[in-house]
């Protein structure tokens, strides 16, 4: 890591680790995707945030009858409901709570994913619906709100999708050979005006500037 961001091959290295955990172990919601979008995928080095997209399915009914049990054991709620019953008890060491004190998917996941980040430069974004759709959900949401934080950067790659690694994507991500426009010009390409699209551009780069070490941010679609 240097004081300006992770060095791209480290970048690269640890979305690949990320993208093996995902394969061979258990997750506390299933993942179908894999992502990473902004810094990374324009092939800077350093890479001043790693932004990774996963999407994962909403777990409506798992094994309810162990809630209980681990609201006892470590005082939260909705396991089995919220995240698997069966991967908190292999992994509980991973099992966090939002605010209310229930099982929170993205939470969870970062514990398992990123155990080892320490204070990496690293944002996790978590969602039932696929990056595509999402760009466009939370576009659409950031307009009517005017508040572009919340956007979605469009500039993408999908590593990882059903089980299935794209050993292509990740060459083009070492190799920095993906082409990508601006942020600005990307939201364009989306239907925003020139002028929206560059003040939601600064607004997504000031918002990022602000963030340090691990970040996380679930969102249901």
């Amino acid at each position: 890591m240097t004081e300006t961001g992770l060095e791209r091959a480290a970048a690269v290295e640890r979305v690949e680790r990320l993208v093996d955990t995902v394969e061979s172990e258990r997750m506390p919601v299933p993942v179908r995707e894999v992502w990473v979008y902004g810094d990374i995928a324009l092939g800077l080095d350093p890479v001043e945030r790693l932004d990774i997209y996963l999407t994962k399915d909403v777990l409506m009914r798992d094994d309810p009858d162990q809630e209980d049990e681990f609201r006892e054991s470590h005082g939260v709620k909705g396991v089995g409901k919220s995240v698997r019953a069966d991967w908190a008890s292999e992994y509980p060491d991973y099992l966090r709570a939002n605010a209310n004190g229930h099982a929170a998917p993205e939470q969870c996941l970062a514990a398992h994913l990123l155990s080892d980040a320490d204070d990496a430069p690293i944002h996790l974004e978590v969602c039932n619906a696929s990056f595509e759709d999402n760009v466009t959900q939370r576009l659409r949401g950031a307009q009517l709100r005017e508040d572009y934080t919340q956007l979605l950067d469009p500039r993408g790659v999908c590593l990882w999708a059903d089980g299935v690694r794209s050993e292509e994507a990740f060459r083009k991500l070492r190799e920095s050979e993906l082409a990508l426009p601006t942020l600005s010009a990307a939201l364009e390409m989306l239907g925003m005006d020139d002028d929206d699209a560059q003040e939601a551009a600064r607004e997504v780069h000031a918002w990022r500037s602000d963030q340090e070490g691990v970040t996380v941010r679930g969102d249901v679609v």
